[in-house]
């Protein structure tokens, strides 16, 4: 009997309690599609995941309604919005055996609320951006509670993509909060000027300008460790058929336009939107992506392996999670994926770390949205479909309650 996604979850689920648990572009290498391990010994969720050798996975916190954006407090607690709750949430794992022990509302009555992020130079200031606004409040610790809230940024509403995102520039510019707005359609010119790119703005003052433009829906950023780059995830625009534009991942640097809506992947004109360009380069001046991925992959989240907790061999590499298509004839995503990277952050390659939410039948099972390590090594995954956070971690990976330096 063929199921769909949600009644395969549902079988699975109900197996658990029964048995006590109460887009490759073309210059990209051939995928490297079986991971290497005893899945079912190193998989306690009860779902069809298999992992990497080494590495295994269970569920951190479970019964969330739509998790999205991960980050960590001062002491370790982690933190996660929920826009269609309109809330943030945190998740403490006060005996640090793996698992929260509580799911307690820090902010409530948020209007789709994503990104999250901690002063770097003051970690009791939480900053959350709304689809329509970026505030910062005064955030307690020991009560997971917040209050004191100060709007400051205002940002086009909804749209096509409604998630806001945020991240801190690393020092000396740790005053400069970068905020990512996607295109309010699937391609287009934007009347908005501060859709479809990457904003920022000094929080102790000022007003909110572009940082990068041409960026269609950079939904998650990241810094790579020791460089000061902003790293980012893109969604290629769709209905152009199954692999075609690829998705991206790109370095994102102050001033500069990625190409979109004229402009894809590697500077590839779009001839389908500009059919009759003004110009005989059109994409001269654009930078490319710094690498092309499997077109409705859907990357959303990304972060750099840490130093500690995992094989020397992925030190530096970079894990994306493939949120999954929903317009592809056959479906892909789904999945946890290591970019192999050297130590100037050039591509090597890259192998699937994590699958199992895309069934053989083509139906999914569940949807992986961000990615966090602890200062520990210790690896966290949102899933908005199932409404976990996963907890991923090898033998070397440490206690979180040992370091709370986050890696993203």
């Amino acid at each position: 009997m063929q199921m769909n996604g949600r009644n395969a979850l549902v079988f699975v689920l109900t197996a658990m309690l029964l048995v006590g648990l109460a887009g490759c572009g073309s210059d990209a290498p051939p995928e490297d599609s079986s991971p290497r391990a005893d899945s079912e010994a190193a998989n306690s969720t009860g779902m069809p995941l298999e992992l990497e050798d080494g590495a295994s996975i269970s569920f951190f916190a479970k019964d969330l309604e739509g998790p999205r954006d991960l980050v960590l407090d001062s002491k370790g607690t982690i933190l996660v919005s929920t826009p269609r709750q309109g809330k943030v949430l945190a998740l403490p794992d006060k005996n640090n055996d793996g698992a929260s022990d509580e799911t307690v509302t820090v902010a409530e009555g948020l209007n789709l609320p994503h990104g999250l992020a901690f002063d770097p130079s003051d970690e009791t200031k939480l900053y959350i951006a709304e689809t329509d606004q970026v505030a910062v409040y005064d955030y307690d610790p020991p009560s997971f509670s917040v209050t004191g809230k100060r709007k400051i940024a205002d940002l086009p509403s909804r749209g096509v993509h409604f998630t806001r995102s945020l991240l801190f520039m690393p020092a000396p510019d740790q005053d400069r909060l970068l905020i990512s707005v996607g295109s309010s359609c699937n391609v287009c010119y934007e009347e908005d000027q501060r859709r479809a790119r990457i904003l920022v703005v000094d929080v102790d003052g000022g007003a909110v300008e572009t940082f990068a433009s041409g960026l269609r829906n950079s939904v998650f950023m990241a810094v790579r460790p020791g460089t000061g780059e902003i790293w980012a995830t893109e969604m290629g625009r769709d209905l152009l058929g199954d692999d075609v534009p690829p998705d991206e991942i790109n370095i994102v640097r102050e001033g500069g336009d990625y190409g979109w809506p004229v402009c894809y992947g590697k500077n590839v004109h779009d001839d389908d939107f500009d059919p009759n360009p003004t110009s005989d380069d059109p994409c001269g001046g654009k930078t490319p992506s710094h690498i092309d991925i499997q077109a409705h992959s859907a990357p959303l989240g990304l972060a750099f392996f840490p130093e500690r907790g995992w094989p020397a061999e992925y030190e530096g590499d970079l894990a994306v999670a493939y949120h999954g298509s929903w317009n592809r004839s056959v479906p892909t995503g789904y999945k946890v994926v290591r970019f192999e990277l050297d130590s100037d952050g050039g591509y090597k390659g890259f192998r699937d770390m994590i699958t199992g939410w895309l069934e053989s039948a083509g139906d999914y099972v569940g949807r992986p949205v961000d990615i966090l390590f602890d200062g520990g090594g210790t690896m966290f995954i949102s899933d908005d479909y199932v409404g976990v956070v996963y907890r991923v971690s090898t033998p070397g990976a440490r206690s979180r309650a040992t370091d709370h330096i986050s890696v993203r």
